[in-house]
């Protein structure tokens, strides 16, 4: 059964990818289209980080949580700001959220 999930899944995807494929030019020549297409992976990382930082997925009901993780968010956001390089973005919330854990 597990199978059949994951080569229907594979068939959906390709087929997904293919419809994108098969948009006709005209459609992806808007600008409206093109605003979307440019912040539309923007706002599913933002949505993806959002989950991962607030949330406690412990137990059958997930709940809002305020800990390390946000001072760490916090702390790249400024990193962003002083126009940091990725890498050191990644360190700074890494040690920010380690050493608030510590404390």
């Amino acid at each position: 059964m597990t199978w059949i999930a994951i080569v229907a899944c594979g068939l959906a995807c390709y087929l997904l990818k293919l419809a994108g494929l098969s948009v006709p030019e005209r459609v992806l020549e808007q600008p409206l289209v093109q605003r979307v297409g440019d912040l539309l992976p923007v706002v599913l990382l933002t949505a993806l980080i959002a989950v991962q930082v607030f949330s406690n997925a412990e137990g059958a009901h997930p709940t809002l949580t305020l800990d390390a993780r946000v001072a760490g968010l916090g702390a790249a956001a400024v990193a962003l700001v002083l126009r940091a390089p990725f890498l050191v973005v990644v360190l700074v919330a890494a040690a920010t959220a380690a050493l608030v854990r510590l404390l």
